[in-house]
């Protein structure tokens, strides 16, 4: 869950920001990529399948948080806009 205490946002804040804006436009997927790759190889310690699985899914609700908060609702937007694809009106 990405909703943590304002002290430990402060904490990450301070290098997450300085890092987002280091990342050029026409190569920020491969950027970001490699950017979570090297904190996953980072933090994967044994390599033990605890560890690995543990990184996995926050992954997975990271992609589904960012997801429902950004992406969901710019898809809803372009329905109002364009019209809903043939049987999925509600």
């Amino acid at each position: 869950m990405p909703y943590l205490p304002k002290k430990d946002r402060e904490r990450l804040d301070q290098f997450i920001d300085p890092l987002a804006s280091a990342m050029t436009q026409e190569g920020r997927a491969g950027e970001l990529n490699y950017t979570i790759n090297r904190l996953l190889l980072a933090m994967t310690g044994e390599g033990r399948y605890k560890d690995l699985n543990e990184l996995i899914g926050a992954l997975e609700a990271a992609k589904l948080e960012f997801y429902r908060r950004k992406a969901g609702p710019y898809e809803d937007k372009k329905i109002e806009e364009s019209g809903d694809l043939e049987g999925f009106s509600a």
